[in-house]
């Protein structure tokens, strides 16, 4: 079974090929992701890899967690799993509003 790790602290100029060949150290990685901006395209500072076996994944996190990898030190532990969240906007209101009258009474 794979184990899926989450890694902080990527430099911003790593590449997935890079982080792999880092992680294949420890074993066969199944994937890699570097995740980005979705409005800019660079990288956030983190990602995920998956390596092939849960003993493979403890082993990149023995070598890896707390390491310096390309000038910055690394976070690496078992990635869990997305919690679910309450939708950022709710309802419309609240924030700043714009009336155009004073909105206290006069005595």
């Amino acid at each position: 079974m794979s184990t899926r790790l989450y890694v902080g602290g990527i430099p911003y100029r790593t590449t997935e090929e890079a982080l792999r060949a880092a992680f294949s150290q420890a074993g066969t990685v199944v994937s890699v992701k570097i995740i980005t901006d979705k409005f800019s395209g660079r990288s956030r500072g983190f990602g995920f890899v998956e390596m092939e076996t849960e003993a493979e994944g403890q082993k990149a996190i023995e070598m890896w967690h707390g390491k310096e990898f390309e000038g910055r030190t690394l976070t690496v532990n078992e990635a869990r799993p997305l919690e679910e969240r309450p939708p950022r906007r709710e309802g419309g209101g609240g924030g700043f509003r714009r009336s155009g009258y004073n909105d206290r009474e006069e005595a």
